[in-house]
């Protein structure tokens, strides 16, 4: 397999990002190849004073960068030399098998839609973020913010995109499906609520157990929990100022710590027809490592050919 990795995307580029590239080849045993995507020039003394096994990785060379607050759109069809344009590039013709940046969020979106496509049938693709619970293991709430607004649907479809990569990725044998909502009660909610929640419901190949409330989403009662972008948003935001908190307050905890982001590395784009995952702005080296373990899971579970069976049938 070959992982393609945006060099020169995210706050701390290059230089965590090389040294995220050498956490995975020290670290992780695999059978794969990185491209990674950059300045040439900027990367050649990184990667010389990390002193990788020059057979596990190649350099494309990317004359240009795409800021993080540049219009998405635009930079993508002005900066055709950039690092996520040749990226998108390189992915859409086959020369690698996933793509991954902490670079500009809207440029990768755009570049996502425009380049590869959805999978037939998925009417809008989605972000998802990992939840840590209590009793230790990871839960799932989708859509986090590319979605605002959305139709019953969708949230039907995040369901079973959502259940898929709860099954295959985060190993969990039959998970359950949570509707966000403001009471468990079948009837709560706003419209849209009211009209997901049958359709859950009467889904044959979906574990659905209810509505589930707010309180609920970090201690387990849903494997997956589904709502629209705007909600998903708030929640995680306010799920990751939890870890700042704690850092800010010296509290040392074993749970806190799991919010920290850096864990988990990014969130793949469930929907497309090849591997996306967009990475944090601030991200650091083990993001980058845990980024690139992801993609690698994602290849060896054949995950989104399991999604494009899923959506024929």
């Amino acid at each position: 397999m070959r992982i393609g990795l945006d060099m020169m995307g995210g706050d701390y580029a290059p230089v965590e990002a090389v040294k995220g590239v050498k956490l995975f080849l020290d670290t992780v045993a695999a059978d794969a190849h990185l491209v990674l995507i950059g300045d040439e020039a900027a990367l050649a003394p990184l990667l010389s004073e990390a002193q990788l096994d020059q057979s596990k990785y190649s350099v494309v060379h990317s004359s240009q960068v795409i800021g993080m607050n540049e219009h998405p759109t635009k930079a993508l069809k002005e900066k055709q030399h950039s690092s996520i344009s040749i990226g998108f590039h390189l992915l859409q013709s086959g020369k690698i098998d996933a793509f991954i940046s902490a670079g500009n969020t809207g440029a990768m979106m755009v570049g996502t839609f425009y380049s590869i496509k959805a999978i037939e049938g998925v009417q809008r693709p989605t972000i998802s973020t990992p939840v840590p619970r209590l009793d230790g293991s990871i839960g799932l709430l989708l859509d986090v913010g590319i979605n605002a607004d959305c139709k019953a649907e969708n949230l039907l479809q995040f369901a079973i995109l959502g259940s898929l990569y709860s099954k295959h990725i985060l190993n969990v044998s039959n998970p359950t499906v949570g509707l966000l909502n403001i009471g468990e009660e079948e009837g709560k909610g706003n419209l849209l609520a009211q009209a997901t929640y049958p359709l859950l419901k009467e889904h044959p190949g979906l574990n659905f157990i209810g509505n589930v409330e707010g309180r609920d989403v970090l201690t387990g009662k849903a494997d997956v929990i589904v709502c629209e972008g705007f909600t998903g948003n708030v929640v995680l935001k306010m799920a990751e100022s939890l870890h700042d908190i704690a850092v800010q307050r010296n509290i040392n905890d074993e749970y806190m710590d799991r919010f920290n982001f850096q864990s988990y590395g990014g969130t793949p784009v469930l929907g497309v027809s090849k591997p996306v995952i967009i990475g944090h702005g601030i991200s650091k080296d083990t993001a980058f490592k845990n980024m690139i373990v992801l993609a690698q899971q994602m290849i060896e579970t054949k995950l989104l050919e399991k999604i494009r069976e899923s959506f024929v049938k």
